[in-house]
């Protein structure tokens, strides 16, 4: 098994490519802490992880809030002893309509740039005791490009994720931490899409996809499982991009 005996930490993993990653990384033999704000889903995936003859263990987290991540690390910690592997997933969408609303442009800098900062800040000071693990940020295609129906603070905290990993690859290296980046492109829509949910402007975006279609929280998660896996023990700094060769048109 590609992750045995590994202690993962995933962020928004009671639904989408984070349960997908929960429910994978628990079949390559980690112990999977599913962290997240829906209680009820994340106790129904950990369930079933658990059904299915896998490790996992469910815990409340809001990723804009430091005193909880202090909270969860130190659950952890007592639990395990180790974290090797982090993965900063949970988000929200940008695919809304107002897209010059100045709250909406707060609240997506708070959760997914923030939320994913935090994560890397406490991955680290856990990893650096223990000789090192993988940290992997899922950022997004459009922290690459622009898009015309995304809220322009949705491009900008995934082009802050992009460049975050980078940094922090380069300056944590040396204490055996690796950190990259998944980019995927037109997937389901997320709970709190709106446009990109909108039938017309799916069918616009997909029909500039050369694979011609949707990609699927599971090939999300493969991508990020490679990274996370010794596999990839000399990549760090790197992005992996699940679009389906849309940037490359």
């Amino acid at each position: 098994m590609r992750l045995a005996s590994k202690v993962a930490l995933i962020t928004g993993a009671a639904h989408g490519m984070g349960e997908a990653m929960a429910r994978l990384f628990a079949r390559e033999g980690a112990k999977v802490i599913l962290a997240d704000i829906l209680e009820a889903e994340g106790r129904q995936v950990t369930a079933a992880i658990n059904g299915a003859g896998g490790h996992a263990l469910y815990l409340s987290l809001d990723v804009q809030d430091e005193a909880q991540w202090v909270a969860v690390m130190g659950e952890i910690q007592q639990r395990y002893g180790r974290l090797d592997i982090v993965v900063n997933n949970a988000g929200i969408s940008g695919a809304v309509p107002d897209r010059l609303d100045v709250a909406y442009f707060d609240k997506l800098t708070a959760v997914n740039l923030r939320g994913t900062f935090l994560g890397v800040k406490y991955a680290i000071e856990s990893m650096k005791k223990t000789g090192g693990g993988s940290i992997v940020n899922f950022s997004s295609i459009s922290g690459l490009i622009g898009q015309e129906f995304v809220h322009m603070g949705y491009n900008a905290a995934k082009a802050g994720i992009h460049v975050l990993t980078k940094s922090a690859a380069v300056q944590f290296g040396r204490d055996g931490i690796r950190v990259n980046s998944v980019h995927p492109g037109m997937m389901p829509p997320m709970r709190t899409s709106v446009t990109a949910a909108d039938p017309a402007v799916r069918a616009r975006a997909l029909a500039a996809v050369p694979l011609g279609r949707a990609g699927t929280a599971e090939e999300a998660a493969y991508a990020a499982l490679f990274l996370a896996s010794d596999e990839a023990s000399y990549i760090t700094g790197a992005e992996i991009i699940v679009d389906g060769g849309y940037t490359a048109a």
